[in-house]
């Protein structure tokens, strides 16, 4: 049996992926107590994941559905431009994702003009343990584009998604039609998840969820 798991996380404070620099000049300050007065302005992220509990699998790639899973998303996404962080282009989101390493990005635009980012320095590496820049994925994130990462899996790779704006129904209707005996999905509120026990629920607690995690049937709508 499959199960697959879309993590959500909204309302996210935008500022939050500005890095911190003591070292304001005079402008900068006034600039902050000028937007302290206005609504923060906030984001969302997604993490999608799946384990082969059968084979005792994870990964996005394990899951017997992994190929339908990328074109629904592709499907999703159909009317935007896909630009790797090594600056290539592609015709759609899962050829992009085909031929990426694990730890680069996609750009999804659907504009011709890209953000004023190295694309280059929004790859997280393993290695070097350089991670995700908040202020690059904050600068992809307000120009409109959306950046799918392809995050690395115990046994392959897994995608995490951010966005300004809050795309949440967009994934939902993309991976429902998916459902079957033999594929479960879940919806799964991040914030509520405290720890790697309770990401890897499926694991011992399958048919008793932990509170945040609802399954998504056939019927069920938002």
């Amino acid at each position: 049996m499959d199960i697959f798991k879309l993590f959500f996380n909204h309302d996210l404070r935008l500022d939050k992926l500005a890095k911190r620099n003591a070292n304001k000049t005079k402008e900068e300050v006034e600039a902050t107590l000028e937007d302290f007065m206005q609504p923060d302005p906030t984001y969302s992220k997604f993490y999608i994941t799946g384990t082969d509990l059968d084979k005792e699998k994870f990964g996005i790639n394990v899951l017997s559905k992994s190929d339908a899973i990328l074109q629904n998303l592709n499907t999703a996404f159909k009317n935007h431009r896909f630009t790797s962080t090594t600056n290539e282009s592609f015709d759609s989101l899962t050829d992009g994702l085909k031929n990426m390493q694990i730890g680069e990005a996609l750009l999804l635009s659907d504009t011709n003009n890209l953000p004023d980012v190295d694309l280059a320095t929004l790859t997280i590496d393993e290695e070097t343990k350089v991670g995700h820049k908040k202020d690059e994925i904050r600068s992809v994130i307000e120009s409109g584009a959306y950046l799918l990462y392809k995050e690395p899996a115990h046994h392959g790779f897994d995608l995490h998604l951010f966005s300004e704006e809050n795309i949440y129904p967009l994934l939902f209707e993309a991976f429902k039609p998916l459902i079957d005996n033999e594929f479960r999905f879940f919806s799964i509120n991040n914030k509520r998840m405290r720890s790697e026990r309770h990401f890897y629920f499926e694991t011992w607690t399958l048919d008793n969820p932990p509170h945040g995690a609802e399954e998504v049937f056939s019927e069920t709508t938002l």
